[in-house]
């Protein structure tokens, strides 16, 4: 027959299976994570990206830029858009007004007037170099034909700044996000702009954010509010007295805001509306963007990639190792905290760190792991149950085995003592060693019933089967029979049984049971008590229950077993080591039999200073048994 394993080897056993379990689990989570940076979330991510803009709780000034528009009420009070002639005005007043530069951004072939009227419009931008026409296209090089403008405004060259809307690449969405820094190496207009302010963004190296896309550099565009620049009306500028120093030092950017075209406006992180900003607001973001060299910066593929790996190591660890509500607690607050840090790093240092992967793996490893957790619970549960029944089948033969053989064995020892009992009351006298010999037997046969009974009465609690048969006794009548009967054991040791009974009221007790209780504690008393010292015993009635108290002068119990001490089959490391026999039980019974009564008993002892145990027991009982 081969041996059983030994503790090592079952020791090694599971840990080998933990290691397993963890290493799958571990690739199982590697696996989703690899699943997850295969799929296209740019629109969850750009979407979560404009939620950090609209929930940024602070928005620096603007600086350096002005903003002009030509509206419905400017058509209104001129009676049509402003003319070449007014136009001509407008840019004289800006050029001696000391503006770093003036940008037009609109259609200016839609502008009314002769073509004399046209010819000393575009002399006067012609001759200023910092006045600059926005073009909305990019032409390849070698077609810059295409950023002229016909005649009679043939010398007006474009320089192009246009609008990029996230159609066909990123998020699909048609919100503008983006800015393009140069195109086959020609810079764009608000970078040309913005070196005139901060001179090292000639390096685009030195440029937050940048990256290339096709033939292009770009960054993202560090948005503010709409309506958070500066504006005037174009009518404004023609008055006499409209102050002009505002535009010292600042660039000003004239543009139409009048409803009527798409291309007018763009869409922003803070907005989907049609008209959500103005294409000269989106130039004004951009060119405040570049001198404050405050382009967010969009976290490595490799940021995101670890996030992944985190997120689905940690969601699978919570689900498979922690309990279901505090598991919950703890994703909740790990996605809560890492959706409080990617805004902290975007609202304080620009930094996008990417959110959509990440939630998307904790959500998809919470949902792929749930279900193998609970098959895995339910086998174990299944597995408990069936070993449960089991146990509870051994239980029950092992609880009919104890009652059979303890009841066949009273039997026997009954005839034992009585013969002890005829060999004593016999007429010829025993001799010294017989009469020993006799007594001892006398003892043991009384000791073994003692503990047999105890046994049957684990097995009668085992089984349920203890009812109480109440009746009106007086607990010191009680008291002295159990006294009484331990007298001589009390003696041989050279033990006082002090007694201190109060009168008391006949309570309803089941006496067989109470006198069991009583001769344990007492019994115990004496026997771990040493020669020649006392045992206190004693009733009163205290607020409505009867209190009975035996305390001896033995070893004490030690404060680390005293919370065992009435635990069934508990013995004391003292009482094991010493030759005085017990079952374990006496004390569990003692206290069964007095709950079973509606009371309690407990002990107050320290090591070397004795012990003395209260059964409290009320005087008027109404539960369930009575």
């Amino acid at each position: 027959m081969a041996l059983p394993p030994s503790l090592t080897d079952k020791s090694a056993s599971s840990k080998g299976s933990e290691f397993r379990s963890l290493a799958l689990r571990i690739a199982v989570a590697l696996g989703i994570s690899l699943v997850i940076t295969q799929i296209n979330l740019e629109y969850p991510e750009s979407y979560l990206y404009d939620l950090r803009y609209r929930t940024k709780p602070f928005s620096p000034k603007p600086e350096n830029i002005e903003l002009v528009y030509i509206t419905p009420e400017t058509v209104q009070k001129l009676t049509g858009l402003p003319s070449a002639d007014m136009q001509t005005l407008v840019a004289r007043k800006l050029r001696d007004s000391g503006a770093t530069a003036v940008v037009y951004d609109f259609d200016l072939l839609e502008t009314p007037g002769s073509t004399d009227s046209k010819n000393k419009w575009e002399e006067a931008v012609v001759s200023n170099a910092h006045f600059y026409v926005a073009g909305r296209t990019t032409p390849l090089r070698g077609d810059e034909k295409q950023l002229s403008l016909p005649e009679p405004l043939e010398r007006i060259n474009f320089t192009p700044a246009p609008k990029t809307s996230d159609l066909v690449n990123f998020a699909k969405d048609g919100v503008t996000r983006r800015m393009l820094l140069t195109y086959q190496q020609r810079p764009m207009l608000p970078l040309i702009l913005a070196s005139i302010y901060n001179p090292e963004i000639n390096n685009l190296e030195n440029i937050r954010g940048t990256f290339s896309f096709y033939e292009t550099d770009q960054a993202y565009i560090d948005f503010l509010p709409a309506r958070s620049f500066p504006s005037v009306s174009f009518e404004d500028l023609l008055q006499d007295d409209f102050a002009m120093g505002r535009y010292k030092n600042k660039v000003v950017f004239i543009g139409t805001d009048l409803g009527q075209s798409e291309g007018e406006y763009i869409l922003t992180p803070f907005s989907r509306e049609v008209t959500a900003m103005t294409r000269i607001e989106m130039q004004a973001n951009i060119l405040n963007t570049l001198i404050k060299n405050s382009a967010p910066i969009r976290a490595e593929r490799s940021v995101g990639w670890i996030l992944i790996v985190l997120a689905s190591l940690l969601t699978s660890h919570v689900v498979l190792t922690m309990k279901p509500a505090q598991g919950l607690l703890m994703l909740g607050a790990a996605i809560g905290g890492f959706t409080l840090f990617s805004a902290m790093t975007f609202w304080l240092a620009g930094y996008w760190v990417p959110m959509a992967a990440p939630l998307l793996t904790a959500v998809l490893c919470y949902y792929i792991f749930i279900p193998y957790r609970l098959i895995v619970e339910n086998r174990r549960s299944w597995e408990y149950y069936q070993k449960n029944m089991l146990l509870s089948q051994v239980e029950e033969l092992k609880t009919n085995f104890i009652s059979m053989m303890s009841h066949d064995l009273k039997t026997p020892i009954a005839r034992i003592q009585g013969m002890t009992d005829v060999i004593l009351s016999e007429k010829n006298p025993l001799s010294t060693q017989q009469r020993e010999a006799v007594d001892t037997i006398k003892h043991s046969a009384d000791d073994l019933l003692k503990f047999i009974t105890s046994i049957l009465n684990y097995g009668r609690i085992e089984s349920q089967g203890v009812q109480l048969n109440l009746k009106s006794k007086d607990i010191n009548n009680l008291l002295v029979d159990v006294i009484r009967k331990h007298e001589f054991l009390a003696k041989v040791k050279r033990i006082q049984i002090v007694t201190e009974l109060e009168p008391i009221f006949p309570v309803p007790v089941d006496s067989d049971l109470m006198k069991q209780v009583l001769s344990n504690l007492i019994e115990n008393a004496i026997k771990y008590s040493p020669e020649d010292t006392k045992i206190l015993v004693s009733s009163e009635e205290r607020e409505g229950r009867v209190v009975i108290q035996v305390a001896d002068q033995g070893p004490g119990i030690p404060a680390d077993e005293l919370p065992n001490i009435f635990m069934k089959f508990f013995r004391s490391k003292n009482a094991k080591s010493s030759p005085i026999k017990g079952s374990g039980l006496g004390l569990y019974l003692a206290k069964y039999f007095t709950e079973l009564h509606q009371g309690q008993v407990f002990v107050e002892s320290s090591h070397g200073n004795g012990s003395t145990f209260t059964v409290e027991l009320p005087i008027d009982q109404r539960g369930p048994n009575a």
